[in-house]
């Protein structure tokens, strides 16, 4: 499923019209993306939890020239969906 097809998903179950339903998804993910930058968690019971979390500097491989590289520390989302989720 894209953004398109979810557009669609919640116009025709919240009866709203396709520009109202992407204002309003256009929405929820800026403000779940607003909350990551300011390093908050965003927890939907039922659905998961997004997060924010470090990942360490680490050393890698270079595949093709087989040479060693430093891969610096980064942030990166993360998602724990809830457990009642995938039932």
């Amino acid at each position: 499923m894209n953004k398109t097809d979810l557009v669609n998903e919640i116009a025709a179950k919240a009866s709203l019209n396709k520009v109202d339903a992407k204002k309003a998804l256009d929405a929820v993910l800026e403000s779940i993306a607003q909350a990551l930058a300011n390093d908050d968690k965003v927890q939907l019971i039922g659905f998961g939890t997004f997060a924010m979390v470090e990942k360490p500097e680490r050393t890698g491989l270079n595949p093709r020239t087989k040479e060693k590289i430093v891969i610096p520390a980064r942030k990166v989302v993360k998602f724990k969906a809830a457990d009642s989720l995938g039932k």
